[in-house]
């Protein structure tokens, strides 16, 4: 008897080998009808994989993360395999799942034009409708090289060619007519694939670097019903017009200039909305204790070297020759507010040490990677790092924890947190890495956090806890991150004298709760839809006189308003009414106080909400009152 041990703990036994499929069926028809991959003692298989021993099993449907992707890598095969019956002489880069979808990079003459699109996907329909079946086999390197070079293929070679020295069979799948380099793991056959959509063809360099040939990248998604493919398009329209760099230059927030590709330009209403931020964070870190630093923005080499960034980081740095010295433009504030901590002696009764900063660093990113907020060469990242005892980790955790909820609360966002381990190219011992990650561990589950592992992901001074937010349009977003570090104390020399006189290493923790203030902000405008909650926008009620006679009381209303610290503008314009009504919606204004000739007797404003419409009149110091209110508490009006 075959001992296989499911999901649930109970123990299914089995007379004779059978494939996880065939398992599956036994377990429910249903779950069988659903499966996509199977996970076997902790590894991912195809469900032909035959179970001839004792093991763990664990069926994964789309609904799974790992099932999920091994469907839609299945549908890239797909889109591949129409491509090479459309456009024979097409060659194959690479073709994964991703976030939300899948691509596929062709080198092609001309590139795909929407009409190409179209009858890729009826191509795609016709192999669904065939179900053809998947099969693995594979080679020895030697010979897969061989074959590659025979179907004609040079990116499959090349990529062949790098694990030829490593003596391990290449893995190949085969659906009828088309073979493709690959690992898997896939579905058992074209047929599951019942929901699909190719979305858009870009350019993309092979292996993303520039020096190499253009390629061309169609991006699809696909799902086992067409309802869920539609919800999901549709999503996708909403993302389009939620856009935040469309948003961005509506609004007139910010601008990405020719001249600085990669550097935001952040226009006046912008800086409004970035400077009230960092006034909240200014708030919120004053009242936790934290003290505020500034670092500059250069430093030499021989502080990269010590950090190690510039053994592990230098492709991404800006470096300069100054006085016959290398320089390095920064990419991170944590060596520049190391020196901070060691310009002085440092006691015990210190600890912790909390220095915040607001610095901004820059960041070499590859051209293609660039986009909007969300991707730049220069940022102003909201660090802080924590000097501090060993007894006092957990504490200090906990506490960065509940400060980075309180934000994210503030906004509305769910999130969910990751714990990243140790990666290859990493500095220090194994039980130091240990021990700090012991001590992440004991923070989130002595605060009831759920969080998983993320194996290998670590920076490569120390593990860290990353904040994933969930948008309102079920997106997620990497935002804060809680890192703890025994390598810079011990590269930096760093100390303080403990209560028994002598000198001991602190320990350190670099965190960041928006991450890159530039890149919340694009979150924020498209998780608002640029309708931001009053306290952020920019402006914050516009007053509209209907006509000039009215503008002497409109002006004391403004006044007033300004008195009590509201961003208020002023439209006079000689427009009608209804339309600089349209215009205040249009650059989603919290309130619109609309002004003739009755408010000028009355001495009341009658108010318009961008949310509710026409909500009547009111006092000018009672609306003053209701709007400073909805201010000070923050008040988030969901549009």
């Amino acid at each position: 008897m075959i001992k296989v041990t499911l999901k649930d703990g109970s123990v299914k036994e089995i007379e004779s080998p059978l494939s996880a499929f065939d398992v599956a069926k036994e377990i429910s028809p249903r779950l069988a009808k659903a499966a996509c991959v199977a996970r076997i003692n902790d590894e991912i298989k195809d469900l032909r994989t035959v179970i001839d021993n004792d093991c763990t099993l664990e069926i994964l449907t789309f609904d799974d993360e790992d099932g999920k992707k091994a469907f839609r890598h299945t549908a890239s095969h797909i889109m591949a395999q129409a491509v090479k019956r459309l456009y024979p002489d097409v060659k194959l880069a690479i073709g994964p799942a991703i976030d939300n979808g899948f691509y596929y990079d062709f080198d092609k003459d001309v590139p795909f034009s929407p009409e190409d699109l179209t009858a890729i996907e009826a191509e795609m329909k016709k192999i669904v409708k065939e179900d053809i079946k998947l099969e693995h086999f594979e080679m020895s390197p030697e010979a897969a090289v061989q074959y590659l070079k025979e179907q004609n293929e040079p990116y499959k070679v090349e990529l062949c060619e790098e694990h030829a020295g490593k003596n391990e069979p290449i893995s190949f799948y085969k659906q009828d007519d088309f073979t493709d380099l690959c690992a898997g793991p896939h579905l058992m056959s074209t047929g599951f694939v019942k929901a699909f959509k190719l979305t858009g063809c870009t350019g993309a360099y092979w292996r993303g670097s520039e020096k190499n040939k253009m390629l061309s990248r169609i991006y699809a998604t696909a799902f086992p019903k067409a309802s869920e493919l539609e919800e999901h398009l549709a999503r996708i329209e909403e993302a389009k017009k939620r856009d935040h760099r469309k948003l961005g230059k509506e609004l007139e927030l910010f601008a990405i200039m020719d001249e600085g590709p990669g550097f935001p330009f952040f226009l006046p209403k912008g800086m409004v909305l970035k400077n009230t931020l960092i006034d909240y964070w200014r708030q919120i870190h004053t009242r936790d204790g934290y003290v505020e630093i500034s670092t500059p923005i250069m430093l030499n080499r021989q502080l990269w070297e010590t950090s190690g960034h510039w053994d592990h980081y230098k492709g991404n740095m800006y470096t300069t020759v100054i006085d016959e010295n290398d320089f390095a433009v920064k990419p991170m504030n944590c060596p520049g507010g190391v020196l901070v901590y060691k310009s002085k002696p440092r006691s015990y009764r210190e600890l912790p040490i909390r220095m915040g900063e607001l610095g901004i660093v820059h960041r070499h990113e590859k051209s293609g990677t660039l986009h909007g907020l969300m991707r730049v060469r220069c940022f102003t990242q909201d660090d802080a790092h924590i000097y501090m005892t060993p007894e006092q980790i957990t504490s200090e955790i906990k506490g960065v924890v509940k400060l980075i909820d309180e934000v994210y609360t503030l906004f509305g966002f769910k999130y969910h947190v990751e714990l990243s381990t140790q990666p290859e190219d990493s500095m220090g011992s194994k039980e130091d890495w240990d021990t700090a990650t012991d001590g992440l561990k004991k923070a989130l589950e002595e605060l009831g956090l759920d969080y998983v592992i993320n194996e290998g992901d670590g920076a490569f001074y120390g593990p860290k806890i990353d904040f994933h937010l969930e948008d309102s349009l079920g997106r997620t977003w990497q935002c804060g991150t809680i890192q703890l570090d025994f390598q810079l104390p011990l590269r930096f020399e760093l100390e303080y004298t403990g209560a028994d006189g002598e000198k001991h290493r602190p320990i350190m923790i670099h965190r960041v709760v928006f991450g890159s203030i530039e890149r919340f902000i694009g979150i924020l405008t498209e998780h608002f839809a640029g309708a931001f909650p009053i306290w952020l926008s920019p402006v914050q009620v516009e007053l509209m006189p209907i006509a000039d006679r009215h503008n002497e009381f409109t002006d004391k209303v403004a006044a007033e308003l300004k008195k009590n610290g509201v961003r208020v503008a002023v439209d006079t314009r000689s427009e009608k009414i209804g339309f600089k009504i349209r215009e205040a919606q249009l650059q989603k204004i919290p309130y619109m106080l609309v002004i003739g000739d009755k408010e000028v007797e009355t001495g009341e404003v009658s108010i318009r909400c961008r949310k509710r419409g026409d909500i009547g009149s009111m006092s000018v110091s009672d609306f003053a009152a209701m709007v400073v209110r909805e201010i000070a508490e923050k008040t988030i009006i969901t549009e």
